[in-house]
């Protein structure tokens, strides 16, 4: 693309409204939601291919808190609100903290169809399901960092040996776009750790969502200025390119191996056209929605967002070689709040290791 072209595009993304980067017509809802964010946040904000064979759609954030009961311990919170809501989740960090699960009121191992979310129509909406959070941190001098951060209701893990392994209630992934005055720069994919039996057993450092990839902007696909990210079957994990990733080596995607998430080009979601929309002031670690309106306590809730791991005795529970990390039913995440918000580097932090920000698109 000629450099005077890129800039024009530049230039209009960061003046026009949402609308007109958007194929739906955007309702009274969206326009309120949507009020007062930089217009550059939606023009770029990501779309994203959720796999063909998929079960598990993008859910409605709230609708979980509907279906869950607090627990620590897998014993039920005593004073917790009834009916736990949006508006009053982070009361829970008063009575039992990141020890609180959002447990199921379900036997999971039934599927009952909560768990399957909402699929996108024709234009990528969730309709009636608000199923992303967009967080945006200013850090002055033009410097803007973007958090797309995507809510499935169930996570469907790897199968390893013939068992399906790391599977939870609750599941958030993200992307974020670094911005400079309002041009998007670079690009983090959250691609997750889910189902990693070798070498993330041996080094004790299993975690469901602890790795993933950065690419500069302009090197990564996109649908006119938005780029594209693909939703892997079951894990949900986001990357920027299409077909198989092997993530037997934590923090390495390989094209095929023993461990691999799949996608294609199944049902395209555009997670902001049904989204709630927030500033984040990192010296105070609040948030505040941009519409006025918005439920803003749940951001600050620190527990779980699904069950707790199931002890050995339970009989849904199977281990391969009885491997802890090779669980088939794991914990819940942990939600947005814990997902870096303030970063230095496009990756969020991790001991030992540097972010390299790919300008070449590769698996």
């Amino acid at each position: 693309m000629a450099p005077l072209y890129s800039h024009l595009l530049a230039i209009l993304a960061t003046s026009t409204t949402f609308q007109l980067f958007t194929t739906a017509t955007p309702t009274s809802n969206q326009k309120r939601q949507a009020a007062g964010v930089p217009a550059y946040v939606l023009s770029y904000a990501p779309k994203v291919w959720l796999q063909s064979q998929d079960p598990y759609s993008p859910s409605d954030i709230g609708a979980q808190l509907a279906h869950t009961k607090p627990k620590v311990n897998f014993q039920a919170v005593n004073g917790a609100p009834n009916p736990l809501t949006l508006d009053n989740l982070a009361s829970l960090n008063n009575l039992g903290g990141a020890n609180v699960y959002l447990t199921s009121v379900d036997d999971v191992t039934t599927n009952p169809p909560w768990l399957k979310g909402v699929k996108p129509d024709s234009n990528g909406k969730t309709n009636g399901a608000t199923s992303c959070a967009v967080i945006v941190n200013d850090h002055g001098s033009g410097n803007v960092d973007a958090y797309y951060m995507y809510f499935y209701a169930f996570n469907q893990g790897n199968t390893v040996f013939g068992q399906e392994i790391g599977d939870h209630v609750g599941d958030w992934e993200h992307n974020m776009i670094r911005f400079k005055n309002g041009v998007p720069q670079a690009l983090w994919y959250g691609t997750g750790l889910t189902g990693n039996v070798f070498l993330a057993y041996v080094w004790n450092r299993y975690s469901q969502h602890d790795y993933g990839e950065a690419f500069t902007y302009s090197c990564v696909e996109k649908q006119g200025l938005r780029p594209v990210t693909y939703s892997a079957k079951g894990s949900h994990a986001s990357y920027a390119t299409n077909g198989i990733h092997d993530h037997t080596i934590p923090g390495v995607n390989l094209p095929a191996g023993p461990i691999e998430d799949h996608c294609d080009q199944g049902t395209l979601w555009d997670p902001v056209a049904s989204a709630y929309f927030y500033s984040y002031d990192a010296p105070s670690n609040s948030f505040k929605a941009y519409d006025g309106i918005s439920p803003t306590n749940w951001l600050q809730y620190i527990g779980k967002w699904g069950d707790q791991q199931y002890p050995d005795s339970d009989s849904r529970q199977k281990k391969i070689f009885g491997i802890s990390a090779t669980a088939k039913y794991t914990s819940g995440p942990t939600g947005p709040e814990d997902k870096f918000l303030n970063r230095p580097d496009v990756c969020p932090p991790k001991d030992g290791t540097t972010c390299f920000i790919s300008p070449i698109l590769r698996p």
